[in-house]
């Protein structure tokens, strides 16, 4: 089934295995398909194996006897108004945000915040969006996640809603500038038919002015001015600031000079400066990172409806952070390579992009470890308000020697969901966790392995778990077969290879605590 308005040929995708398209095909109807099945453009086995397989769908799922509605965004909903919210969700609405962030640095234990009178805010994401109405009944940007996003910062234009909707139908190549930062508002999620679409928008600032009146803090702030004076007084300096990225283009850049200057000019005026970023994806931070006086970080991620107390909870201390990063972050755009570049089109193929991948899968932090490229900041990478030490490690191989592979002919259907035999565990690690520091903390343990003739490392298991101090636990990876193969393309089918397979358990893809083997 194509995404909506996704198809750009008729023959040439009938034939190439797409049974639905969405939400109509101008290629298709008026009799288009039944014509190319006529004139014998079309094998009548492809027409009816398309019919065959949108049936099968619908009777797997006919149980459920209201499937939705199919209508236009353009039109209004055609059933009542339903309020699905549960109000037991709210604790795991919280906690995830809290567990989303990052802490990346932390000098001489600037977080958690204690005991401090005067605290100044900046930063144009300290703050809700003011907006909230449909601008028309075509794009309403509160649902699309746009209403913090009106603004492009290097042309002080706004896309209309005409260039949106273009935007989300990917109807045409981007002929506009479009936003690189959120600076109408606080960001809470990514752009496009994904976003949030909050009860409400709980901003930092919101979160501070509570904490403030609880702890008789004395705050400041200027959410407006590019270069804002930090009072002589104030003990700390926070500065908010994100990175945007939407359904329907790439990120112009991994680091907006506007944001940087903002964070470099509040630092030089405060020896205690934290910076909080809410950011969809990559954001480079080294052209401030090394200033002595940017003393926190936080890569406060898409937090949703809860960002400011989840924040607020995070950086006074109530939960010590435990986010890990799920990306590498360079100290540089052009050290991703290739990888920072997307296949594109040329004029003449504007729909027919070839992308052969010749990276492999040597992506993120497997690119960075095979080009020997030290990053900033490396994937699992993530720091708390505890330490934790790993002892004890332990590896074997609990499968059998069978290492040949699995084919299924075509005259026998692969199960549904793949091969069984590839989802049995045949091997497991242990190690032993503790809490060597003062504050109840989760530490992420992470398992990488080597499999002969792949990348050094691949991320294989995670663990997080909630340590008091002085607390102990062990933890356990389960591999499952599929885990340890590797495709073989002669065969069509995942194999097994004898050999050693190197064992990493660590802190993140770099700080590896304990090393061990498993033998085939």
């Amino acid at each position: 089934m194509s995404d909506w308005y996704a198809q750009h040929s008729g023959l040439a995708s009938a034939a190439a295995g797409l049974d639905m398209a969405m939400p109509d095909s101008p290629y298709w109807e008026n009799g288009n398909l039944t014509m190319m099945v006529i004139n014998g453009s079309l094998a009548q086995s492809r027409l009816d194996d398309m019919a065959t397989r949108i049936l099968a769908s619908w009777f797997k799922y006919a149980e459920n006897p209201n499937p939705g509605s199919g209508m236009p965004v353009s039109q209004l909903a055609p059933h009542k108004m339903v309020d699905a919210r549960d109000p037991a969700s709210k604790p795991t609405i919280l906690q995830g945000a809290v567990e989303g962030h990052v802490l990346v640095k932390n000098t001489n234990n600037a977080l958690p915040l204690k005991n401090l009178n005067f605290i100044s805010l900046f930063g144009y994401d300290a703050v809700a969006y003011t907006q909230n109405t449909p601008v028309n009944a075509s794009i309403n940007r509160w649902i699309f996640g746009w209403e913090n996003s009106q603004t492009v910062v290097s042309t002080g234009t706004s896309p209309n809603d005409t260039q949106l909707q273009e935007v989300i139908l990917s109807s045409l190549p981007l002929t506009f500038p479009v936003p690189d930062i959120a600076i109408n508002g606080t960001l809470i999620s990514g752009g496009g038919s994904g976003a949030t679409q909050p009860s409400y928008v709980d901003a930092p600032y919101d979160a501070f002015q509570r904490q403030a009146r609880k702890d008789n803090t004395f705050l400041q702030w200027d959410f407006y001015n590019l270069d804002p004076v930090v009072p002589g007084g104030s003990e700390a300096a926070i500065v908010f600031i994100n990175a945007l990225s939407s359904e329907g283009w790439d990120r112009p850049d991994l680091a907006d000079p506007y944001s940087d200057t903002l964070v470099a000019n509040v630092a030089a005026q405060s020896n205690n400066t934290i910076v909080v970023i809410h950011n969809a994806g990559i954001r480079l931070v080294d052209a401030w990172i090394d200033n002595p006086n940017i003393t926190a970080v936080i890569y406060a991620h898409l937090p949703g409806q809860d960002s400011g107390q989840a924040l607020v909870d995070v950086m006074y201390g109530t939960q010590s952070p435990s986010g890990r990063l799920p990306y590498t972050v360079a100290k540089k755009a052009s050290d991703y390579g290739n990888l920072l570049n997307p296949a594109l089109p040329s004029p003449a193929e504007l729909y027919h992009t070839q992308a052969n991948f010749t990276e492999g899968v040597y992506i993120d932090y497997k690119y960075f470890i095979a080009q020997n490229i030290t990053p900033r900041y490396e994937f699992g990478y993530g720091l708390t308000y505890s330490t934790f030490n790993y002892s004890g490690l332990t590896a074997k191989f609990t499968g059998s020697n069978n290492t040949a592979p699995v084919t299924y002919s075509n005259s026998t259907a692969t199960p549904e969901g793949g091969d069984p035999a590839l989802f049995q565990t045949v091997a497991e690690v242990t190690a032993t966790i503790t809490n060597t520091g003062s504050v109840a903390a989760a530490e992420v343990a992470q398992l990488y392995i080597n499999i002969p003739g792949g990348p050094a490392k691949q991320l294989r298991g995670f663990a997080k778990e909630f340590l008091h101090p002085g607390e102990s636990t062990t933890v356990m990876f389960e591999l499952m077969q599929r885990d340890l193969s590797e495709w073989d393309v002669t065969s069509q089918a995942w194999v097994l290879q004898k050999g050693t397979y190197a064992v990493y358990v660590g802190k993140s893809v770099l700080d590896i605590q304990l090393q061990g083997s498993i033998t085939v």
